[in-house]
C-alpha cells in the first residue's frame, strides 16, 4: 500500500483540499524523459576521480599570410585537386543561364575556377579568366565537335577537359611551379602552338592548301609537349584528359569535316580563324 505523507503547506485549512498552485513548482524537463525514469530506478554510479572536463573547441586558425599580404598557396596541390569531380557540374549536358541547350565555355571556366579558388586566395589566379576572344573560339569548337560527333554530351566533355587542362597549366605557370628545364618546354610549346595556329588560319584563307596530315601532326606534337611539361605535377587522370582533347582535334576525319568547302562547319571555321588572327595580333599566341 502506498504511504501518503501529510504536508500542511499544500492543503487549504478550511477545505482540506490542495491549495491552488501549491506544490506545482517548475517541473524538471528530465522528469518526463524515459532516460530520467530509467536513471531513477538504476543504482547510482560514482564518477571516476580522474574524469576531466571536455576541452572547449578551439577556434579555427586562420592561414598564415606571407609578407606580401596574400594567403600562402600550394599551386601544385590545387591543380591536382581539380581531378576530383566533387562539387562540380556533372559530366552530363551543359547548363547555362540561357537554358540547358546553350553551351558557354566561359561558364565552364568559371565552374572550374570556383573549385580552385576555394583552395587558393592568390590574386593572380583570381584574375585568370578566359578572355572573350578565346571564349568565342571555344564556343565554335564546341559547335563543330557536336556536329561531327552527333553527341552533345561528348562534345561538352571534350571542351570541359580542354578548359580544365588550360587552367591547371595556368595555375602552375603563374605560381612559378615550373623548373628551369620545364620553362624551356614552355617556350617550345609556345612556338609549336603559334606554328599550329598560323597553319590553321593559312589552310582556311588559302584555298586548296589544306593538308589534314600536316595539321594533325602539329597537334600531336603539341600534345607531347604538354605531357612532358606537366609530367611531375599532375595526375594520370589529367594526362588522360590531355589525350582526350588532342586526339579528338587531331583526328583526320574531324579535320576533314571542319575544312570541308561545302560543309556545315565552314561558317564556324571562319569565326575560329578570325579569333585566332586576333590572338596572333595581340601576341597571345
Amino acid at each position: 500500500m502506498r504511504k501518503v505523507v501529510y504536508n500542511p503547506q499544500t492543503l487549504d485549512s478550511s477545505t482540506g483540499r490542495r491549495a491552488p498552485g501549491a506544490g506545482r513548482g517548475r517541473r524538471s524537463p528530465l522528469r518526463s524523459s524515459p532516460l530520467a525514469v530509467a536513471a531513477a530506478h538504476s543504482p547510482a554510479r560514482a564518477a571516476p576521480a580522474s574524469t576531466a572536463p571536455l576541452p572547449a573547441p578551439s577556434p579555427g586558425r586562420r592561414p598564415e599570410r606571407p609578407a606580401d599580404g596574400r594567403v600562402a598557396v600550394d599551386a601544385q596541390q590545387a591543380a591536382r585537386s581539380m581531378d576530383s569531380d566533387s562539387g562540380e557540374q556533372s559530366e552530363g549536358e551543359p547548363v547555362s543561364a540561357a537554358g540547358p541547350d546553350v553551351f558557354s565555355s566561359k561558364s565552364l571556366a568559371l565552374q572550374a575556377q570556383k573549385k580552385i579558388l576555394s583552395k587558393i586566395a592568390s590574386k593572380t589566379v583570381a584574375n585568370m579568366l578566359i578572355d572573350d576572344t578565346s571564349s568565342e573560339i571555344f564556343d565554335e569548337l564546341y559547335k563543330v565537335t557536336k556536329e561531327h560527333t552527333h553527341n552533345k554530351k561528348e562534345a561538352h566533355k571534350i571542351m570541359k577537359d580542354l578548359i580544365k587542362v588550360a587552367i591547371k597549366i595556368g595555375i602552375l605557370y603563374r605560381n612559378n611551379q615550373f623548373s628551369q628545364e620545364e620553362v624551356v618546354i614552355v617556350e617550345k610549346f609556345r612556338k609549336k602552338l603559334n606554328q599550329t595556329a598560323m597553319t590553321i588560319v593559312s589552310f582556311y584563307e588559302v584555298e586548296y592548301t589544306f593538308d589534314r596530315n600536316v595539321l594533325s601532326k602539329l597537334l600531336h606534337e603539341c600534345k607531347d609537349l604538354v605531357h612532358e611539361l606537366v609530367q611531375r605535377h599532375l595526375t594520370p587522370r589529367t594526362h588522360g584528359r590531355i589525350n582526350h582533347v588532342f586526339n579528338h582535334f587531331a583526328d583526320l576525319e574531324f579535320l576533314s569535316t571542319l575544312y570541308s568547302l561545302d560543309g556545315d562547319c565552314r561558317p564556324n571555321l571562319k569565326r575560329i580563324c578570325e579569333g585566332i588572327n586576333k590572338l596572333l595580333d595581340e601576341k597571345v599566341l
